[in-house]
């Protein structure tokens, strides 16, 4: 009876999946450090909005806040390329693949930067930027 009113969800594609998945992925980074703050300072203190140059006392914390810094940073990038293959309907394998190496890429870099994981943060970024590259590179091939 009521099936009439359900409409069916059109399929996500890949690029919309892993874009999602990334968004999610970033926006709980701050939950960690925050919890750490809650607990150096207390409940109120961490609710203030603290001053530019006020900084947790674990170098975990401080790093995972610059990691999350720099996933947002990248985000502005990636976005709006997943975005555009979406619009342009120019999926490939290309852009398949690049969108998920761009979500692991992110996912090592958060951890290996916050872990203070000697040597991988650099090729976890590079991998992230490389993935970012690839998209570019299949919108531009469809253009030509």
């Amino acid at each position: 009876m009521y099936t009439q009113y359900i409409k069916r969800k059109p399929s996500m594609s890949t690029e919309i999946y892993w874009l999602v998945s990334t968004l999610i992925f970033t926006s709980i980074m701050w939950v960690p450090y925050i919890i750490n703050r809650i607990v150096e300072t207390g409940i109120w203190p961490a609710l203030y909005n603290p001053q530019p140059d006020t900084q947790p006392k674990a170098q975990w914390a401080r790093r995972m806040m610059s990691a999350h810094e720099n996933a947002v940073e990248n985000l502005v990038i990636f976005a709006p390329l997943v975005i555009l293959v979406e619009v342009t309907a120019t999926h490939s394998n290309l852009s398949s693949n690049a969108v998920i190496l761009y979500f692991y890429a992110r996912v090592i870099h958060f951890f290996v930067f916050t872990f203070g994981i000697p040597v991988l943060r650099v090729p976890a970024f590079v991998a992230g930027f490389i993935a970012q590259i690839l998209l570019a590179l299949n919108l531009l091939n469809n253009i030509y």
